[in-house]
């Protein structure tokens, strides 16, 4: 009989591990946080349970995966190449630097930029990707037409937000409506850019959109009159794309359900 292969993966931003025959077809999964066992071939469970044995702590919960809900079934109706929700933080960034990779004594003189928002993007991505606990649903690099891209698209109990992301490199961002400059840089207006990426989010999903803009690494936050409490675009920093958790009263769970599989569907942008 064949011996099942164990494979640690990332679901949704759950920890999963799954469970498959040697040529890669699927025979169940593990939901460490639900701490349940699907099984998809109900006649393997022994075979399962012993693959699983050494990652199972106390009592699981076994049976068939779980029935899908009638959203859940619409996104599974989406072809591979129109659903968004596999994209990675900085998904375009990815393909530019395999394409067209610094070499290395480049990279000795100058910091590729393009590593840098990489790396800012990753880093907002996972934060707002632990936000799911909270029920949050979010999306990376939603593209629009042309060459715009909505860094991150995050849905949950606050509303819709489309973040756009800013490296802060150690370094202090200044912020002087629309322009953001990030230590000596040249100024840029960004929150210009935010606001139209959420102008162009809003028309396609026909919901409200918050424009927002996250800045991790940045040593600190200085906003010229009016504060940046006083903004319509949100910063965030490291330590505040958290504070999302706690909040809600504007979209109900069925709501953030609905605008996510809308927005995961590339179709949907073809509006915007």
């Amino acid at each position: 009989m064949a011996r099942l292969r164990v494979t640690p993966a990332r679901h949704q931003g759950r920890e999963r591990l799954y469970v498959t025959l040697p040529d890669g077809t699927g025979v169940a999964w593990f939901d460490r946080e639900a701490n349940r066992i699907s099984l998809v071939r109900a006649d393997r469970e022994d075979d399962v349970l012993a693959a699983l044995a050494p990652y199972v702590a106390g009592e699981v919960t076994v049976g068939p995966p779980p029935v899908p809900t009638p959203a859940e079934l619409d996104r599974l109706s989406l072809h591979p190449d129109d659903d968004l929700a596999p994209n990675r933080p900085g998904e375009a960034l990815y393909a530019a630097l395999d394409a067209d990779p610094a070499s290395a004594p480049v990279r000795l003189l100058h910091r590729d930029a393009r590593r840098d928002a990489l790396a800012a993007q990753r880093l907002v991505g996972e934060a707002l990707d632990a936000l799911e606990g909270a029920g949050w649903r979010v999306l990376h690099a939603v593209p629009l037409p042309g060459a715009a891209t909505i860094d991150h698209l995050a849905i949950g109990p606050a509303g819709v937000l489309a973040v756009r992301t800013l490296p802060g490199r150690r370094r202090r961002v200044r912020i002087a409506d629309p322009m953001v400059r990030v230590g000596r840089d040249r100024p840029a207006p960004h929150l210009r850019w935010a606001r139209r990426a959420a102008e162009r989010a809003s028309l396609a999903l026909a919901t409200a959109v918050a424009p927002a803009l996250a800045v991790p690494g940045a040593s600190g936050v200085e906003a010229l009159p009016p504060a940046a409490d006083a903004l319509d675009v949100r910063v965030f920093t490291d330590d505040t794309l958290g504070a999302l958790a706690r909040l809600g009263g504007v979209l109900k769970p069925a709501d953030v359900e609905a605008v996510y599989a809308a927005a995961r569907d590339r179709g949907t942008w073809a509006r915007a």
